[in-house]
């Protein structure tokens, strides 16, 4: 059997484990644990180390007299120091109650940014500003540990500190920021992981932050503190292989791509600090799914720099230094590319742009992909022409963290502009967010996304414990789409409901609906758009404008259906709490009709292209046809 069969044949097994098992203990692993002794043998006895070593940063300086990007970069890098010289240290804040994370998020963020210039220059600044930082966090009551990100990332900024500086702090400063990782954040996970609690057994972005933040401090400080340092990363190193095993088959997230980018900046960095310390990841990284998982943002992000932000999430481009880093892993040039064109820049932009194996170069990729697990499929006509069309649909699972009733919502971009939106996640703070209230707040709601919304008077508007599936995928020159089965998040209300979404000829869109119902239901079609609208008289054809660019649409079944235009705020019949967001200059595109039973609903999208006003004939097919 040769390699390529055999990994396949490796991948389908994982698979099979994967979707049928809904639980991980830490007697099973993927990987071969390593022993406490492995692990203290193969630790390097010299800083720094995390990340980069001595060599690595001489090599960088030497770098960013040659390299344009990295000159530039390193510029933007030294203006944030000059501006972090000139602010206080950070303060004990809970603003909401809940979470110290902006705190520890600005103080990983100024670590980060005084080391490299420290390690560049050696300009004893640097080094005076970050013991500000760090001293002032080492004397909080706590790093809030009840919110475990925050005591993470906090236990993050204190490993880069400890041991970038490491030579030119004195002996008590060492032991000062020692023990405050050791105190305040890894006896504390210590307790969790021992007892496989909490965040130890999720497979979501708190697992890989959680693990990452602590495994950095661990690392940082392992032979100082060997006994308690070695069983902790033992353990991080099984836990952490929960999440990691949801990136199989294809490298897609079910939390949508703001938490792809928390959960797998703070994977790899920890993957990148296990070879910097012990020259191993044992395994992890050859896990299915995380040599391709640098595909997921490129292909959800559209020609316009916004992403398909399904989930709680805003739909900015994702900007992922990790994705340097999986590049070189990987030799996926490609990731790169994407990474350098979108970096603000961070620290660690430079450090793993200068290692890149090959340099980055332009996608040759797909126009269409499809993700399983997610259930994920985006489609686009080009990667070069911001003009292009972009659409991506989801099906998917309800129960996920941070999830939506959102299966079968789409956006959809062309001629430079967003004319279907997500309007992402509410204000986290809201009662219940995250409790008995979640499924009350608009934007989380079925009525709230691209969707359908059946009986509206029943609440909530989609089964939240509903899993979906996409059923059928295809990409040709001339026709590329995909079929969603939905009937399961609307079991209550439908016998059947599939939804396919097609670009046709790389000039126009189809949304296609089929639903059956064994007694007559009420049907809501919903589409968010910033653009004004204009219905024509017919009532099945309307125009949608913004920025001087028009987009058509066109009912082509029912033929008795018509347009509506509705605001972005709850139906009379539905939970309207008083403190969610507004959606201001949102409205929707809509479609309702009474008393139906069974229903094809067909909507025809094309962009307006000079002088032309028409549509594109389009033969309507049932999906099964398709």
């Amino acid at each position: 059997m040769n390699f390529t069969k055999f990994r396949t044949l490796v991948f389908a097994i994982f698979t099979m484990w994967h979707l049928s098992s809904a639980c991980f203990s830490q007697s099973e692993s993927f990987i071969q644990t390593p022993g406490k002794n492995e692990i203290l043998d193969a630790t390097k006895r010299t800083h720094p180390r995390l990340l980069a070593g001595k060599d690595d940063f001489q090599q960088l300086a030497s770098n960013i007299k040659t390299n344009q990007l990295l000159a530039e970069w390193y510029k933007k890098i030294h203006i944030q120091g000059e501006k972090i010289l000139n602010e206080p240290p950070s303060t004990y804040e809970i603003p909401d109650g809940l979470r110290l994370l902006a705190t520890s998020r600005r103080i990983l963020e100024r670590i980060y940014i005084l080391g490299l210039l420290y390690q560049i220059d050696h300009n004893p600044q640097w080094k005076e500003r970050a013991w500000l930082e760090l001293q002032a966090a080492s004397k909080f009551p706590d790093w809030n540990p009840r919110h475990f990100l925050d005591t993470a990332e906090m236990a993050h900024a204190f490993a880069i500190g400890y041991d970038w500086f490491f030579h030119s702090w004195t002996g008590d400063q060492r032991s000062t920021l020692k023990n405050a990782m050791v105190d305040k954040g890894i006896k504390l996970a210590y307790e969790i992981l021992e007892k496989n609690i909490s965040w130890a057994k999720v497979r979501h972005n708190w697992n890989q932050v959680c693990n990452g933040g602590i495994g950095m401090a661990a690392l940082a400080i392992l032979e100082d503190e060997p006994e308690l340092c070695s069983k902790i990363l033992i353990w991080i190193l099984q836990s952490i292989q929960l999440p990691m095993s949801d990136y199989a088959p294809d490298g897609a997230w079910v939390e949508g791509p703001g938490y792809w980018d928390y959960a797998t900046s703070y994977n790899t960095v920890f993957l990148a600090a296990l070879f910097s310390v012990l020259d191993s990841d044992f395994g992890l990284s050859q896990l299915p799914g995380f040599d391709v998982t640098g595909d997921f943002p490129i292909y959800i992000t559209s020609p316009i720099n916004r992403t398909f932000n399904y989930a709680d999430g805003s739909d900015s481009p994702i900007r992922a230094p990790c994705l340097l880093w999986l590049s070189k892993h990987f030799k996926k040039p490609e990731y790169a590319y994407y990474q350098i064109h979108h970096a603000k820049p961070h620290p660690l932009d430079l450090l793993w742009y200068q290692s890149l194996l090959e340099p980055p170069k332009p996608y040759e990729l797909e126009t269409a992909k499809l993700f399983k697990h997610a259930e994920i499929a985006v489609f686009r006509t080009s990667w070069t022409n911001t003009n292009a069309i972009f659409v991506a649909f989801k099906a998917g699972d309800n129960k996920v963290n941070h999830s939506h009733l959102d299966v079968g919502t789409f956006v959809m971009d062309a001629q430079g502009e967003r004319w279907a939106v997500d309007l992402g996640a509410d204000n986290y703070n809201l009662p219940g967010y995250f409790g008995n209230q979640r499924w009350s707040y608009y934007r989380l709601r079925a009525e709230g996304h691209n969707t359908v919304v059946i009986n509206p008077d029943h609440n909530p508007d989609q089964d939240p414990t509903a899993s979906t599936k996409i059923i059928k995928f295809q990409s040709s020159n001339d026709r590329a789409f995909a079929i969603a089965d939905l009937s399961p998040a609307y079991k209550i209300r439908l016998s059947s409901f599939k939804r396919g979404v097609s670009i046709v000829n790389k000039q126009t869109i189809i949304i296609q609906d089929e639903i059956s119902a064994e007694a007559p239901v009420q049907f809501y079609w919903f589409m968010h758009t910033p653009a004004k609208i204009e219905i024509e008289k017919s009532g099945n054809l309307a125009t949608l404008s913004q920025n001087n660019k028009s987009l058509l649409a066109r009912i082509l079944e029912p033929k008795n259906a018509t347009f509506e235009i509705m605001d972005a705020k709850p139906l009379p019949s539905s939970p309207n709490p008083p403190a969610q967001a507004k959606n201001t200059n949102i409205r929707k595109l809509s479609i309702h009709m009474q008393n139906i039973s069974n229903l094809r609903v067909v909507v025809q999208f094309t962009p307006k292209v000079e002088d032309s006003t028409r549509h594109p004939e389009i033969e309507v097919l049932p999906l099964s046809s398709w």
